[in-house]
């Protein structure tokens, strides 16, 4: 089955708020996996599957801030909306700080609950387009030479073809055709284009070509 962007992870002890909150989010078009144990969520959770997750703060064996912990480590980034019955101020500043979309208590709101859950969908749906975004990049950039890669920076710090040349020591026309290659190489059409694309890549303008 093809997981779905609007899938939302429910872990919660209480077999009543599990079911009554897997029906809610049901009823607003998503769809819940629900767990009655974060061991149960983290022994079937999927990393690389879309989707945010509400937890219940509480739980019995390994509380939401420690799973929340446990995800980070597994380089795993989803969004997290906590439930508890019992907030304090404390909890709730240590779950925000970790990356928490929000910190809800019960008996939650319906209509909170679920803009909350709309946000956190978009901000998954925001980061991965992002990681695939680099990733893209990153492969184009694989597809460089070591020359275009070291031309690269000089261009994205802006400096002309014959600057270039003067610093790589070679003539004006070679450089001007390595630019082309690199350009259409890394599928842009502008030099802000390149710009973007070095960013994202990491490779901060004006980096020397010595230091890659």
């Amino acid at each position: 089955m093809t997981a779905s962007a609007n899938r939302v992870f429910l872990v919660d002890d209480d077999p009543a708020v599990l079911t009554a909150l897997g029906r809610l989010l049901r009823a607003a078009g998503l769809e819940v996996l629900g767990f009655s144990s974060a061991e149960a969520f983290l022994r079937m959770h999927d990393a690389v599957s879309p989707g945010c997750a509400v937890l219940d703060i509480a739980l019995p064996d390994v509380n939401g801030i420690e799973i929340q912990r446990r995800l980070g480590e597994l380089g795993c980034e989803r969004p997290i909306i906590f439930l508890t019955g019992q907030g304090t101020i404390p909890m709730s500043v240590e779950a925000m700080k970790a990356g928490a979309v929000d910190f809800l208590t019960k008996p939650v709101n319906a209509e909170k609950l679920l803009d909350a859950v709309r946000l956190a969908l978009e901000k998954d749906r925001m980061k991965r387009l992002a990681r695939a975004e680099r990733a893209n990049v990153e492969e184009r950039l694989a597809s460089l030479t070591p020359r275009e890669r070291q031309i690269l920076p000089l261009i994205v710090a802006g400096l002309l073809n014959k600057q270039i040349a003067a610093e790589l020591g070679t003539a004006e026309k070679t450089i001007k055709v390595h630019r082309g290659r690199i350009m259409s190489k890394m599928g842009v059409r502008s030099v802000a284009e390149l710009v973007g694309a070095a960013v994202l890549a990491g490779l901060a303008p004006g980096k020397h070509p010595r230091s890659l």
